[in-house]
């Protein structure tokens, strides 16, 4: 197989040098290219076509939002962004997933060789999901919008090829104002399982869900030191409230709350109520947080009560845990392949029989909340 062609954007010329020796080291991949600021790496990109590029965030010359703004426009192509643990690079890789880019390394400040060597796996890893991922162009506002795609049914449909039209279009307004969640808010809780490209994914969810929506818990992979920034951007977005989570914190409908980076979030119960758990420990499936963890919970104290939701993400994460809730009643769908940036955790989530349905991205909330209301009358009980 040919090698994964990856051009490295950094004006620090040791950071080129070590992220040029990490790939040089694999055997899939190879630097064809290291460039000191945007500018000459807009001449790299032109002449020699990479497949990946590594891009800083903080750049001379131009910076590299700027830059990835424009070339999300102009000339789509997988992006992994290379930032440090501040909160000032929090702020602005999310800004930049925002933009298009794939995902993003967490460099260390001080002690960055040392550093850069240990994230060696975490990089090349990266970088082999950026070159598979599906890539959009950045959308120009007064555009023509993407025509919209019809929703699929697992239990009919061939869920690898049900949406091949779909996109990432936005779906109808809620019809929030006919019917009142009321009591379902107090009874049901969403759980939402997502990595690469997740962060936007996840954003388009919570944003169409009305003020009275049952509480959403989340498990978006993300490292330390990002996630409350996350949560911020969303919590200023959304009609409901977005926290990073606490342990112990009670669930309440109308909120959101997101597991903390490096730190594995799930539910329990606390008398009637159902608290969330923050805890550390071992990563599970090579992840923490990890959505196994959560959604495992869901199937174990919320049972039919839950709605499993899983999103983008390479990988398999969650996927065993989805089919526990699905056999315990909870009602589970997943985002389909066309509006993945990366189909693999919502691919495995149905070939392990988990999923109810396949719904493009734009689709997912409206039909959820439609779901929600047509169990109106219906009997619920906590278990």
């Amino acid at each position: 197989m040919p090698k994964i062609r990856v051009v490295v954007v950094d004006d620090s010329a040791l950071v080129r040098s070590m992220l040029t020796e990490i790939i040089n080291h694999q055997p899939d991949m190879e630097c064809i290219g290291a460039a000191s600021d945007p500018l000459v790496a807009r001449e790299m990109i032109r002449n020699l076509n990479p497949d990946v590029i590594t891009l800083d965030v903080e750049m001379p010359k131009m910076d590299g939002i700027d830059f990835l703004s424009k070339l999300m426009r102009l000339r789509p192509m997988p992006v992994v962004m290379v930032s440090t643990l501040t909160e000032r690079g929090a702020e602005v890789t999310l800004k930049a997933l925002e933009l298009g880019a794939i995902d993003f390394v967490a460099k260390p400040k001080i002690g960055v060789a040392d550093g850069l060597r240990q994230l060696s796996d975490d990089i090349t890893d990266k970088i082999r999901v950026a070159s598979k991922a599906r890539i959009h162009r950045l959308h120009v506002p007064g555009a023509p919008a993407p025509a919209t795609s019809t929703v699929s049914s697992a239990r009919t449909t061939n869920p690898a090829t049900s949406s091949a039209s779909a996109a990432a279009a936005p779906a109808r307004p809620l019809q929030t104002g006919a019917y009142s969640l009321g009591r379902l808010s107090t009874e049901k809780i969403i759980f939402i399982g997502a990595s690469t490209g997740g962060t936007e994914a996840t954003k388009e969810v919570l944003m169409t869900l009305p003020a009275d929506a049952p509480a959403v818990v989340i498990t978006q992979h993300m490292p330390p030191g990002f996630t409350r920034n996350y949560a911020a951007r969303l919590n200023g977005l959304c009609k409901i409230s977005v926290n990073e989570a606490s342990d112990g914190e009670r669930i309440l409908p109308g909120h959101a709350y997101i597991a903390p980076g490096g730190m594995h979030l799930s539910v329990e119960r606390s008398g009637a109520n159902y608290i969330a758990r923050v805890q550390d420990g071992d990563p599970v499936n090579r992840h923490k947080p990890s959505v196994e963890v959560l959604f495992k919970s869901a199937a174990r104290v919320v049972g039919p009560n839950a709605i499993g939701i899983m999103l983008t993400g390479m990988g398999a994460d969650g996927a065993r845990a989805m089919r526990e809730m699905h056999d315990a009643g909870a009602y589970c769908v997943a985002q389909d392949e066309a509006t993945c940036v990366v189909f693999g955790m919502p691919r495995e989530a149905i070939a392990a029989g988990a999923v109810d349905e396949v719904l493009p991205l734009g689709k997912i909330s409206q039909h959820v909340l439609d779901h929600l209301r047509a169990t109106v009358g219906q009997a619920l009980s906590r278990v």
